[in-house]
């Protein structure tokens, strides 16, 4: 077990333990206080948030994160990143400055964990539960996606692979959320850090972490009222095209003739 992994894992659970308080007590009531100042408020907090993950893992963990680059996103964008780690939030969250996404968080993170599920509730999370999807399901998660003012990301292949390669594309979520609006999407990949998948590995791995990320976009969506299809051909190539920028990092970060 790495001591850099442990040393880095108690300091951040010791600062989000303290945010959790501070989200509690200052940030949910300021944000009821001053409406008007609500979407400033909690994109300078949630940029906080991936600070207090990523700031650590750097400087303490010894981790290479690298350059994170900027989207310019606005209301009306969908962001689909592939699914590798534990720094797959904190990452596109860094990657939208000013502002802040909502995410397309699994149901069980909206009860029950500490900061997290009071972040889902304050931030207005869509929640989905891949255990029931039917059609209402998916209905609601479409009207509260299509609704909303700032930003939305969704992990599309719904779980993490275990060599960080792209999965699978899990299209219903999709194929209820592109028809609704006429979406500017942005692909977001991050390779470097699937050694991280879970707590356990971030221990030993933190301090070996060599990630990168890439961002293509934004990319016309197959618009409002569009046919299943179209929806259908638009998802294949955003799929496409994700796992190809994904596999071009791959390249560029690994030596020539080194598969990851």
């Amino acid at each position: 077990m790495s001591v850099r992994g442990t040393l880095t894992l108690v300091v951040i659970g010791v600062l989000l333990s303290v945010a959790d308080l501070i989200q509690r007590l200052f940030i949910a009531p300021l944000t009821r206080l001053m409406p008007s100042r609500r979407e400033g408020i909690l994109g300078t907090w949630q940029q906080l948030m991936a600070i207090t993950v990523l700031g650590p893992t750097r400087f303490i963990g010894g981790a290479q994160t690298g350059d994170i680059p900027q989207i310019a996103a606005r209301s009306g964008d969908l962001i689909l990143m592939n699914h590798q780690s534990l720094f797959d939030i904190p990452l596109v969250v860094r990657a939208m400055r000013p502002g802040y996404p909502r995410i397309v968080t699994r149901a069980r993170y909206a009860s029950g964990k500490p900061l997290i599920s009071h972040m889902v509730r304050l931030y207005q999370y869509p929640t989905v539960d891949p255990r029931a999807t039917g059609r209402a399901e998916l209905k609601k998660l479409a009207e509260e996606v299509a609704s909303s003012p700032v930003p939305v990301v969704i992990y599309p292949e719904g779980t993490r692979t275990r060599d960080g390669s792209l999965g699978r594309f899990k299209r219903s979520g999709l194929r209820a959320i592109l028809p609704q609006r006429d979406w500017r999407v942005w692909l977001v990949a991050a390779d470097g850090y699937w050694e991280c998948a879970k707590l356990a590995h971030f221990r030993r791995n933190v301090s070996s972490i060599q990630g990168s990320v890439r961002v293509v976009g934004p990319l016309q969506g197959p618009g409002a009222g569009a046919s299943r299809e179209a929806v259908d051909a638009f998802i294949t190539s955003v799929e496409s095209e994700l796992g190809e920028l994904l596999g071009n990092l791959r390249a560029e970060r690994l030596p020539s003739g080194v598969s990851s």
